[in-house]
């Protein structure tokens, strides 16, 4: 996922950035609502995850009004320090999608996360599947049938990509954003050469083609995935 943190609390946003990073997430983690717009206008997310209480005159519930107005869809979550059910209500009817009251375990966001983000591709179960290929996204792992298919990590985040966005034409910049969070890391020729590996993994050990290649626009995973 390409997560947005907006989180003031320089030690929080820290480690939210650095542990969402190490289990494969693309992060941009900021403090204000000023720097989390100008983020929304660049950058294709997923899902954001919002503190209520921010500094510089708006706070977190009008920077999610904002994003609402100005029709940005992804999910977002809450996270506050405010506990009422009062309180709760008023984010939820701001337009965000959930909440995590502080102090809370990295486990449980986590969680709501992939809920979140499943709910948003229309997957309901934490296995997406195509014909005999099988993803756990909770392991984040594929198999063909009851077998293992071998992929890198950068394999399996295309592959889980592509299938949640299945039967839609993703651009390949919007693959590179999604697989390296640095501008300069991104290289349209190491996608094609993810996409020609995962190609012939998913033929030789799956038996099938599902990825086609839409000239000048991108890649299509071709199969409905449910």
């Amino acid at each position: 996922m390409k997560i947005l943190i907006v989180e003031d609390e320089q030690l929080l946003r820290h480690h939210l950035n650095v542990r969402l990073s190490d289990i494969g997430h693309i992060v941009s983690a900021v403090a204000t609502a000023k720097e989390a717009l100008q983020q929304a206008i660049a950058n294709n997310y997923d899902i954001a995850i919002i503190d209520i209480g921010l500094p510089g005159g708006t706070d977190g519930l009008e920077l999610i009004r904002q994003l609402r107005a100005n029709d940005y869809t992804f999910p977002i979550l809450i996270l506050t320090a405010r506990g009422s059910w009062q309180d709760k209500v008023e984010g939820l009817s701001t337009g965000a999608d959930d909440y995590v009251v502080k102090p809370f375990q990295f486990e449980e966001l986590e969680a709501r996360l992939n809920v979140l983000n499943r709910r948003a591709s229309g997957i309901v179960q934490p296995i997406l599947t195509a014909g005999n290929l099988r993803l756990d996204l909770n392991r984040k792992r594929a198999f063909c049938g009851d077998n293992p298919l071998q992929l890198t990590a950068y394999e399996y985040r295309l592959l889980e990509y592509l299938m949640r966005h299945h039967q839609q034409v993703v651009e390949k910049e919007r693959l590179m954003e999604q697989l390296y969070k640095d501008e300069e890391e991104r290289d349209s020729n190491v996608i094609e050469v993810l996409v020609g590996r995962l190609r012939r993994k998913l033929e030789t050990q799956c038996g099938i083609q599902p990825i086609e290649t839409v000239r000048g626009q991108g890649y299509l995973f071709k199969e409905p995935c449910h």
